[in-house]
């Protein structure tokens, strides 16, 4: 058995036996994707952006799935989307209205198709919705990994304080399944008078302060308007 064992280990590190599947993290999938077209076919985008978000929101175990145009960059733009779990999202980008999507928006690209699968840190209510003059932020924060742990709390008490903010809609803090030390937060503001009392308050000035030592790129905050 001893030596059976050896010799799968090796066939193993050879690549000739395949490693089992990871296995899937219960909970919610959450997933945030970023691209950029060409200027000049952005409005083509917002039509194959439309037409995917309507059909994956009919499909089972999706709980949100919110398309973004930058504010004063048209030409880029985020997809937001929240599913039951790992495996209904991965149905869903084996399906058709994933694929099509994936196909058709590739000459339209000027840059990589950048999906970031996520777990959640401090989220809260899935159902939330946006009014016509919300305004969305999201922000990528790198923490350099040995503040990783430090960096993750403050995070994780931004985003239980400013869901507390007056007109705050949404604010949540996702981690990148493949990288615990990159995280992004995602706020919805209910117009722009909202977000700017937020972002002087003093919660928000301490957290970038503290936040600064210990970050490992700038704090790319995107402002963006949701695409009915």
């Amino acid at each position: 058995m001893r030596k059976l064992s050896a010799f799968l280990t090796g066939l193993l590190l050879m690549g000739l036996v395949p490693a089992a599947p990871a296995a899937e993290s219960g909970g919610v999938a959450y997933v945030v994707t970023y691209f950029e077209v060409a200027p000049r076919v952005k409005d083509k985008a917002i039509e194959q952006l439309r037409a995917v978000a309507r059909e994956s929101r009919k499909e089972t175990g999706n709980l949100r799935y919110e398309i973004l145009q930058r504010i004063n960059q048209p030409d880029q733009f985020v997809v937001l989307e929240a599913w039951k779990d790992g495996e209904t999202h991965a149905a869903h980008l084996a399906g058709g209205a994933a694929k099509s999507f994936r196909e058709n928006l590739q000459p339209l690209l000027r840059g990589p198709y950048d999906e970031r699968p996520h777990t959640a840190l401090e989220v809260g209510e899935i159902a939330a919705k946006p009014g016509n003059d919300a305004i969305f932020l999201v922000t990528h924060v790198d923490i350099v990994p040995k503040m990783k742990d430090t960096g993750v709390t403050l995070t994780k008490e931004l985003a239980a304080t400013g869901r507390k903010f007056p007109q705050n809609v949404r604010f949540e803090a996702l981690t990148q399944a493949s990288r615990p030390n990159h995280m992004t937060v995602v706020e919805i503001w209910a117009d722009r008078k909202a977000l700017e009392a937020h972002s002087v308050a003093a919660h928000m000035k301490q957290y970038r302060e503290k936040l600064l030592p210990m970050s490992g790129s700038l704090y790319d905050e995107r402002h963006y308007r949701v695409i009915k």
